[in-house]
């Protein structure tokens, strides 16, 4: 099963406001599992870049009103493409994968803006997992913001100054991972001496499972210890459970 989680930054809240994606992070799971595959892209936005939304992810000095120099992990967008140029790579990324992404709604929003002012396809609503309503629904009444769950499971959040498509990824998938319940439902062995990441095209026959064993085991119990057994359950008498089992 192949995810991808995904985070976006934005110049503000509304996409139909004239607010623009500024950067996309995303990363590639397996059967919950990172295959170490990532997309990240930061776009030119093609307006100005508000004060509170600098703030958030300090992204794009240059397009405040006036413009300034970077500082030291800042990002400038000039150089940077427009999101015509990189959405069919984007999308080619993304495929058919269920997007896990931390209040989808906001996300999903502004790419579909993006994808369909550009001529592109539009990402279904239904591709979608909303982690931040899995959390509300796990832990009712709790705060459920990504720094509260990572507070929550122990997560080192503590390279998130600023917001970071990539790096909010990365931690979103720890915390998904918790979410449904650990590493563990998927759990699954990759066969002996293969080192290989899993990917993509990796094909399910290629997995590891048990198989029954060509001959049983020697029994370890011994002539001793199975007499002494039978006695002990012919005291029982005839009702005895373990006669069942004859």
């Amino acid at each position: 099963m192949r995810e991808i989680v995904l985070d976006t930054e934005t110049t503000g809240f509304d996409p139909h406001k004239g607010d623009r994606l500024v950067e996309i992070g995303a990363i590639e799971l397996l059967n919950h599992m990172p295959t170490g595959r990532t997309y990240h892209q930061y776009i030119f936005p093609e307006r100005d870049m508000p004060d509170g939304a600098f703030g958030v992810h300090g992204i794009g000095p240059d397009l405040l009103v006036p413009p300034r120099p970077a500082k030291e992990g800042e990002v400038t967008l000039k150089d940077k493409p427009l999101f015509k140029a990189i959405a069919q790579e984007f999308l080619d990324f993304v495929g058919d994968a269920k997007l896990v992404i931390h209040n989808a709604a906001f996300d999903m929003k502004f790419l579909n803006a993006e994808l369909k002012t550009h001529g592109f396809r539009e990402l279904p609503w239904e591709q979608a997992i909303d982690t931040l309503a899995m959390a509300r629904n796990k832990f009712p009444g709790s705060p459920a913001t990504l720094d509260a769950l990572c507070r929550r499971f122990n997560i080192d959040s503590s390279a998130r100054t600023l917001h970071g498509a990539l790096l909010d990824s990365e931690i979103l998938a720890e915390v998904y991972l918790e979410l449904i319940g650990g590493r563990q439902p998927d759990l699954v062995l990759a066969p002996v001496g293969n080192t290989d990441k899993p990917s993509a095209d990796s094909d399910v026959s290629d997995v590891w499972r048990p198989t029954r064993r060509p001959a049983p085991l020697p029994p370890r119990l011994t002539d001793e210890e199975a007499a002494a057994h039978a006695a002990f359950v012919d005291k029982l008498g005839d009702g005895a459970l373990w006669k069942k089992f004859d």
